[in-house]
């Protein structure tokens, strides 16, 4: 089987070569946008079906990975940043509490179609507004989720305590896609 990654993140090809698989990098035009009223613990499953679906029509032979991160706090999904004001106000609204990452996977072939969610506990230490502003300017947040990634500075200084996979706040739940892969024999 051919495994494809739908994903330009080079966070989820390190991981998908961590685990020691083979898989050529696709890619999906689709607009994300999330049904009005959709549960914040459903959104980022969602979303990753929703990429699934919008690839071609799989060959016998290809197996399809999509994955989508979201973070939430309150209740409320904060996606990308726009701009720097809204990757400060994310981030401002993320000091010294704890929110949710929720990242779903969907694994589909021309026949079978897997969809999970993993989520983490992440609790940042209070964030003054100079260390916001230095992790903004050099850190460049604005394809990540919550305008930021565990990975780097924020996540080394401020993360107090996580509770959950690290390589889900990451973006790929590791342990998800290696279970789903080899317990169905896809890979």
């Amino acid at each position: 089987m051919k495994l494809l990654l739908a994903s330009q993140s080079p966070r989820r090809k390190e991981l998908l070569t961590s685990l020691g698989f083979e898989f050529e990098v696709v890619k999906i035009d689709c607009e994300e946008i999330l049904p009005q009223h959709i549960k914040v613990e459903e959104a980022a499953a969602y979303l990753s079906d929703l990429k699934a679906d919008a690839f071609r029509s799989l060959q016998a032979d290809e197996v399809l990975l999509t994955a989508d991160t979201i973070v939430a706090i309150d209740n409320q999904v904060l996606g990308k940043p726009k701009d720097e004001q809204d990757a400060f106000r994310m981030l401002q609204s993320l000091s010294g509490r704890t929110h949710q990452v929720y990242t779903g996977i969907t694994i589909k072939t021309a026949d079978q179609t897997f969809t999970e969610t993993d989520v983490a506990d992440v609790t940042l230490n209070e964030l003054t507004d100079d260390e916001i502003h230095y992790y903004i300017q050099n850190y460049k947040p604005f394809d990540k989720a919550g305008s930021y990634g565990i990975q780097e500075w924020l996540g080394m200084a401020k993360i107090s305590r996580l509770t959950g996979s690290f390589y889900t706040i990451m973006g790929l739940p590791t342990h998800l896609v290696y279970k789903i892969l080899k317990e169905t024999s896809l890979i």
